[in-house]
């Protein structure tokens, strides 16, 4: 059978970017929508300039400090009293928060998480000036107690050189000490370190066996990652079946690239019976996430009526959006052509009402 949706997997050595949300720039991505939809249906006006094509998919490799801070608040220890300090964090009131950890830290100059926090607020200029300096000194305070979001945190600093140069063995020596706590993106970040080689070979074996402590943390990222090792048979046996099921972990994870390629595979079944209504099912989630490959893919499931009930108009719209972000195709420029007059103002209506949502 002909596989309609093809593939899509990612180098596992690429640098992965998160795709752009529409957010703040809802103008320009209408522009460029709009444009396209000018480009294939000749209406007037002139073409935009469109972002680069070149949008992979994920998280960067190094993940921002206040992003493992937010997802680790909940691990903090259970106290007995309110934890107004995180509560605060938590709900925006930055300086309150900040004013409720200092407040801690008087009564006991070795609360680490309280160290922690006030780190975070200062290394992000929340509710107080942001001063990198200070953050720093309160990272080190708190990793020296102990606290694995300070040595995660301090870690990441010391891969992009804030505080002096760059320092590869005091960033892996730190993560391997989060790691050791269960901290899963430290397990996630020594295993890209793995993959980087860093002036040597790159460690595929290491890299599996870090993204598999990690994932097993349910981290989506890390599952993907591994997934993506057992797809090409890097540091671990090529498995159809073990791919399919680290990527259907990152997919449920809501990791937006497992998404894509968890559809595609459930679609062609590949490690996997095949199972189109499912495969688009995923394919829909990551579209509506704005993600042109999972954008194409629904386009041409729905020109052909695999998986999906036919249904040209939405096809011509994902078709214009993927296009839109620089992945064009051919075919399905050719099959939206093929539509009447009334199906391309619904189309333009259909534009309108996903970009206003």
């Amino acid at each position: 059978m002909d596989r309609l949706v093809g593939g899509g997997f990612q180098c596992a050595l690429r640098r992965r970017r998160s795709c752009a949300g529409r957010g703040g720039r809802l103008g320009e991505i209408r522009r460029r929508i709009l444009g396209a939809w000018r480009k294939l249906f000749g209406c007037p006006g002139k073409d935009r300039r469109r972002a680069s094509a070149d949008r992979r998919h994920g998280a960067d490799r190094v993940r921002l400090a206040t992003a493992a801070l937010i997802l680790v608040l909940t691990a903090t220890p259970v106290r007995a009293e309110p934890d107004l300090a995180f509560g605060a964090y938590q709900r925006g009131y930055y300086q309150t928060a900040f004013a409720e950890a200092m407040k801690r830290l008087e009564k006991n100059s070795h609360d680490a998480a309280a160290m922690t926090l006030v780190a975070e607020l200062e290394a992000q200029g929340l509710g107080v000036p942001q001063n990198m300096s200070e953050a720093l000194r309160w990272y080190r305070l708190a990793a020296v107690e102990g606290d694995k979001n300070a040595q995660f945190a301090l870690a990441l600093s010391k891969l992009a050189g804030k505080g002096g140069p760059r320092d590869l063995a005091g960033a892996r020596e730190l993560l391997e000490k989060a790691g050791a706590q269960n901290h899963a993106g430290a397990w996630l970040q020594l295993g890209i370190l793995a993959l980087e080689g860093n002036g040597v070979a790159a460690d595929f074996g290491k890299a599996a066996e870090n993204f598999r402590r990690a994932a097993e943390l349910a981290d989506p990222e890390a599952a993907y990652s591994l997934g993506l090792l057992y797809r090409e048979g890097r540091g671990v046996e090529k498995d159809p079946q073990q791919t399919a099921y680290w990527l259907k972990r990152a997919a449920e994870g809501g990791f937006l690239a497992a998404q894509v390629e968890y559809g595609i595979l459930l679609f062609n079944g590949d490690g996997v019976p095949a199972d189109e209504p499912g495969g688009a099912k995923w394919l829909i989630r990551a579209a509506n996430r704005d993600n042109p490959v999972a954008q194409n893919r629904l386009a041409r499931i729905l020109f052909a009526g695999r998986g999906l009930k036919q249904d040209r108009v939405e096809a011509a719209k994902w078709n214009i959006l993927a296009a839109s972000a620089g992945l064009r195709d051919a075919r399905l420029d050719g099959e939206s052509n093929k539509l009447t007059p009334d199906e391309r103002k619904k189309v333009e209506q259909a534009l309108k009402t996903y970009l206003g949502k």
